[in-house]
């Protein structure tokens, strides 16, 4: 008899494992799928808010907008970004992001320091005065503001490096001054530009024509900085 349990004891042993074998497998996430899950749902809200702030201006459009829109909830909204200013300091980040490359576009011209600057900021502006609505936004957000934004501080930072060094290859050039440290003369042409920028988004009455303000105040710049 002990033969005939030695016996049970193996078919039942190899019943679980044939049970094992055929049970389907559980579900699993491929991985990174949630993670582009989650990258897919934050780039729709960046996308929502954007589009709002386009059709009914920043200071209108509300985070029940936007969670609306999406169909989600206040939670998950805030589960991404702290609030809608927030929202708009990717849009500053990338921004920056945009200036950089163009900065070392024109580093890797021959162009003049004067022809480099002016083409820079003439075509940053066209940038902004073709999406107004979307730059006041920005502008009233402090998006852009390194002081008020920390996140954006490294990428103004670079920024603010391939602007130095376009003016230091100015001033080897002697198309510059040396009167003033390049540090000091990026910072005049930054602040000139975004003085120029914050008037012009928020001066809904005046003048609409950004390019034109841009390109006087470059040409300003360039009168004060010759050699």
């Amino acid at each position: 008899m002990p033969h005939l349990q030695v016996a049970s004891t193996r078919r039942t042993r190899t019943h679980k494992k044939v049970m094992r074998r055929s049970a389907p497998a559980p579900v699993q996430e491929i991985p990174g799928l949630r993670e582009r899950k989650k990258a897919r749902l934050r780039q729709q809200i960046i996308d929502t808010a954007i589009r709002l702030f386009r059709k009914q201006g920043y200071e209108k459009t509300r985070v029940d907008d936007i969670v609306r829109i999406l169909e989600i909830s206040q939670p998950t909204f805030f589960r991404y970004f702290p609030s809608k200013d927030a929202v708009l300091r990717d849009v500053g980040q990338r921004g920056f992001e945009c200036i950089a490359e163009r900065l070392k576009s024109e580093l890797s011209t021959k162009a003049s320091t004067a022809d480099r600057l002016r083409r820079l900021y003439h075509s940053l502006a066209c940038e902004a005065e073709n999406d107004r609505p979307l730059w006041q936004a920005v502008v009233l957000s402090g998006a852009m503001d390194a002081v008020r934004s920390p996140e954006v501080r490294g990428a103004e930072c670079i920024v603010a490096g391939l602007l130095r060094e376009i003016l230091a290859q100015g001033q080897e050039r002697k198309e510059i001054t040396n009167a003033f440290p390049v540090v000091h003369l990026a910072e005049f042409m930054e602040a000139l530009y975004h003085t120029v920028v914050r008037q012009w988004t928020v001066d809904l009455t005046g003048p609409h024509k950004l390019t034109e303000r841009v390109d006087s105040a470059v040409e300003f710049f360039l009168r004060g900085v010759k050699p």
